[in-house]
């Protein structure tokens, strides 16, 4: 089985080790990741997988590809990847005290081209940050470019009074069930 990963993070490729698999090949799928008006924030995760899976499986016909993505919500407010300072206070601001969602879409296209796809759905329970908190967590630089600007296997950890669901979705690719959607696609462990 030829695997080809539909991302360029490194989160993913950490996690896919963790179930014994190195790609043959990354490939990261280059969309428009804006949420379309009216887009709820499971239709988005949803979309921009099958978007990116849809995009890498035409350019590497015959191999499985795998493509996810991650959208950190509050109620239906997509909180935006943080690429700068501001929009990761802004985030965390948002996310301090509050219970919010993490939801990763996972879609496999196998080698005969049918796809497959699970919605991994979150809760991470924040406690509430002091300013001092807010410019320890900015100190640290690992928010940069993650969902809701911060990453969970990071500093942030220690902020995370609670957790229902699966940790490996928060960081990006849920494990039960892309293990499960590989078995599927005719992944052998």
């Amino acid at each position: 089985m030829r695997l080809v990963l539909a991302s360029a993070s490194p989160r993913r490729l950490d996690l896919l080790a963790r179930l014994g698999l190195v790609p043959d090949r990354v490939d990261p799928a280059d969309i428009d990741e804006a949420a379309a008006a009216g887009e709820t924030p499971r239709d988005h995760a949803r979309r921009l997988a099958s978007e990116k899976a849809a995009l890498v499986a035409a350019r590497h016909p015959g191999s499985v590809v795998l493509a996810a993505d991650t959208v950190v919500a509050v109620g239906r407010r997509i909180l935006p990847k943080a690429e700068d300072e501001a929009t990761a206070r802004a985030c965390l601001a948002l996310l301090s005290g509050r219970r919010h969602r993490v939801l990763t879409a996972v879609v496999v296209i196998d080698a005969a081209g049918q796809r497959r796809e699970r919605l991994s759905e979150s809760v991470v329970t924040f406690q509430r940050l002091t300013a001092a908190d807010t410019d320890w967590l900015i100190g640290r630089g690992d928010w940069h470019g993650k969902a809701g600007g911060y990453a969970i296997q990071g500093a942030a950890e220690a902020f995370v009074r609670a957790l229902s669901g699966s940790y490996s979705g928060v960081v990006g690719l849920p494990l039960s069930d892309t293990r499960l959607l590989l078995i599927a696609a005719g992944w052998r462990p």
